[in-house]
């Protein structure tokens, strides 16, 4: 009996030490790894929910300022009638007119060309920074760039940006005009001669058989450099006239 409970003892001893146990530096070492694992995971979230949040203030902030920004056209647009070396007629310039439509941020109309009555208008403005850009297409072309020119009307301030309470005509030039004769003579208009040395147009119609006429739809894209584009879309009558309004 005695030699049956000391061996029963001496089993559970070494039962006892063959177990292990965790030490509190081991446990320590775990709490400081998951402290570690979850503030780097709050940091990161954090620092995404931050950097989310101010893409958002900047993405308002330019649609905003896009918004303050976009001009709305006023009145109808107008097409002026020249004829060419053949006595053909045909539409040399289109005007019409713009203003903020929303009071807030000017917008840059610094002019590629000028027309002062002389000579061959347009003209080039020679190192012009012009970031307002014109497009025009009809049935026939599509002239990126075309040559254009602006008139405050109203109240201004005699500066080329378009402020509150401003109105300005813009003027596409799709043939070159001579001054020196009247606007109903043969030969009072010309495709655009492409050579840019400041004596008329560069980048209008520059072929004849493509001179905008009778019954022919177009569009002409203002595309500032802040804000929405301008797109204005027309057709011409049937008859051509010196002035006529389109619709």
């Amino acid at each position: 009996m005695r030699d049956s409970m000391m061996n029963a003892y001496t089993d559970m001893e070494h039962q006892n030490r063959s177990q292990r146990g965790i030490t509190g530096l081991e446990t320590a070492i775990i709490l400081i790894a998951f402290v570690v694992v979850a503030s780097v995971f709050a940091f990161t979230i954090l620092s995404s929910g931050v950097f989310a949040s101010e893409r958002s203030k900047q993405t308002i902030a330019a649609g905003l300022q896009d918004t303050r920004s976009t001009l709305l056209p006023k009145g109808s647009a107008r097409a002026f009638r020249g004829y060419d070396s053949a006595n053909n007629p045909g539409i040399f310039k289109i005007s019409f007119t713009v203003a903020n439509a929303v009071g807030g941020e000017p917008v840059d109309l610094t002019p590629p060309y000028t027309a002062n009555d002389a000579g061959t208008d347009p003209d080039l403005v020679s190192g012009a920074d012009y970031v307002t850009v014109l497009s025009y297409t009809d049935e026939e072309q599509y002239l990126s760039d075309v040559p254009w020119t602006v008139k405050f009307v109203g109240a201004n301030n005699g500066d080329t940006l378009l402020e509150v309470g401003e109105a300005a005509e813009i003027t596409i030039w799709l043939l070159d005009l001579d001054t020196s004769v009247s606007v109903g003579a043969t030969s009072s208009v010309a495709v655009m001669n492409g050579t840019g040395d400041g004596q008329g147009g560069d980048g209008g119609v520059d072929i004849t058989a493509k001179i905008l006429s009778t019954n022919t739809g177009f569009s002409i894209e203002m595309k500032p450099a802040r804000g929405a584009i301008i797109q204005v879309d027309r057709t011409t009558p049937p008859a051509l006239r010196t002035v006529m309004r389109l619709q």
